[in-house]
Formats: structure tokens, sequence, C-alpha cells
């Protein structure tokens, strides 16, 4: 089978990268959103993003002009779904949402289409379970932000076939990124290992061992990190750290993902990190 059409599902930071992606690997890309205004904003995200690109002296404006000729906007479930090869959901990280959106998915593409999860924690088999085709649904974690970073995690559910994931590693490959195999378990390996990282150095906040920042040098000084922890939950948004961790929590029943307090008081106070001015950092006026 041959991928020509992809239809990314969700038109947010992740869901444009991922077409944005695609789109300069030469495959022609559909991109939907809820309304209107969001496919908007994930196009004009797209075409900043290719002319960075153009003045950087990485691509022509000729290049440029070629893939946004590749993108498809459209609010339509039908019109994204209809000839799609491959569709990549990049929705919220939610499992009720993401099983409704498999379940519409899987009566309005054709039998041959594989699809394909973001998610970042969510069990693909779970996923795959909402459709009458789970041999041909797979996870395909990208890594924030989609078109500088090169890892994709895929996921295999308990009945995904080797040939799809053979196809959905070629074309992890065929627009330059490098795949790694992970088994369905909670977090998979990126989050597994991350998040409780995170939640530990808001542990060390909570209970008065550093300030913030002195826990962020301590990691970028002394283990090389190119981002401290903290900086990093922000960038994320603290409400997605929590709703992982409370995935692993529920996930492994193991009290060494339980969130911890300082995370959950921030979540609830609207401090969510960089999208909403405040975090373990303030940012507004930036």
């Amino acid at each position: 089978m041959e991928i020509r059409q992809i239809s990314v599902i969700g038109a947010g930071q992740m869901g444009s990268g991922i077409a944005q992606v695609a789109a300069q690997a030469g495959f022609q890309v559909t991109l939907l959103d809820v309304s209107e205004a969001f496919v908007k904003r994930g196009m004009e995200r797209i075409a900043r993003q290719l002319e960075r690109g153009v003045a950087k002296g990485k691509w022509t404006a000729a290049e440029k002009d070629a893939v946004l000729s590749r993108l498809q906007p459209t609010v339509q479930l039908e019109e994204a779904a209809k000839d799609a090869d491959m569709v990549i959901e990049a929705v919220v990280e939610k499992m009720e949402v993401k099983t409704d959106l498999f379940r519409q998915l899987d009566q309005k593409c054709p039998t041959h289409t594989i699809l394909a999860s973001n998610t970042s924690s969510l069990p693909i088999t779970e996923i795959a379970a909402a459709t009458s085709r789970p041999e041909r649904v797979i996870g395909m974690h990208f890594m924030n932000p989609v078109p500088v970073m090169k890892l994709v995690e895929i996921i295999r559910g308990l009945a995904t076939q080797d040939e799809v994931y053979a196809i959905v590693k070629e074309l992890a490959e065929a627009m330059g990124k490098v795949p790694v195999e992970v088994n369905d378990f909670p977090g998979f390996v990126s989050n597994r290992v991350l998040m409780p990282m995170i939640n530990e150095a808001i542990y060390a906040v909570y209970e008065g061992v550093a300030e913030p920042e002195a826990v962020d040098q301590v990691m970028k000084l002394g283990m090389n990190h190119p981002m401290g922890p903290l900086t990093l939950a922000d960038f994320i948004g603290l409400d997605t750290c929590l709703y992982i961790m409370e995935t692993l929590y529920e996930g492994f029943g193991d009290s060494k993902y339980r969130p911890c307090p300082l995370l959950r008081k921030y979540v609830k106070a609207g401090w969510l990190g960089k999208k909403s001015g405040r975090g373990f950092y303030q940012y507004e006026g930036e």
C-alpha cells in the first residue's frame, strides 16, 4: 500500500506541525479542525514557519509555495476522511474525545485507511477498540515542536498488523523523522520517563528544597539538559502534565506516579504555564 493522501485532524500546534512536515515530504494533506478560525490559525502558523525557513535559507520561496499548495484546509470531517490513505489525529488528550473521533473516522474512511493517534499517553489498544479495524490503528507520537524534533514513537495496539507498522515506520522516515517502536503501556517511553522527572522537580519546590530557578539550573548545568524541567513543564502546559501524570497513576496504580499537590493547585488556579501567562514563571507581556 502506498500513502498519497494524509488527513490531519486538529490544527493546533501539534496538528499543524504534523501537517507541515507531511506536506514538506511531498504528501497531499488535508488539515481539519472544528471551526474555520482554528483551521485558519493552523494554516497561518504553517505559513509563518515556512517563511522563517525561507529567511534562514533552508528552502526557497518557490519550495514554500509548493508546500502550501499541497495543504487543503477544511472543517468537514467527510471531506477529510473520504480519500485519506492515512489519518493522523492530534486532538485534545481525552480518551472519550479520541474514541468518539475514531468511531466516526472508522465509518467515514475507506476500508484501507490507516488511523493513527498522536496521543502522548493513552492506550492505543483502547482507542483501536472503538473501531471495526483495530488491525489498522496505530500510535504515532510526534514530539513538540514537530518541524524541529526528530523522534516519533510508534506504538502498536494489541491487534496492529505488521504491515501497518512497516508502512507507518516508512512514512515517519519520509517525513525526516526517526521512528522508535514502543509497546502499548501508559506514557509509552517518553512521558513515562519525562513526566515523573518533572513531577519530582515540582515536589522539590513543594517541599521547599529549592526555588524553581535553582531546580532548573541544577538540571541544566549538572545534567546538561537544554531546558530545566519546570521551564519545560510551563511550555508543555501544567494541565497537560497533570493529565499525563494522572494517566500514569491510573494505568499503573503505583504511588511513584502520584501527581504533586502543588501541580494540582497551580492547575486549579489557572496557572497553566506559558499559554496562560503564568506557571512556575511569569510570562505576561511576552
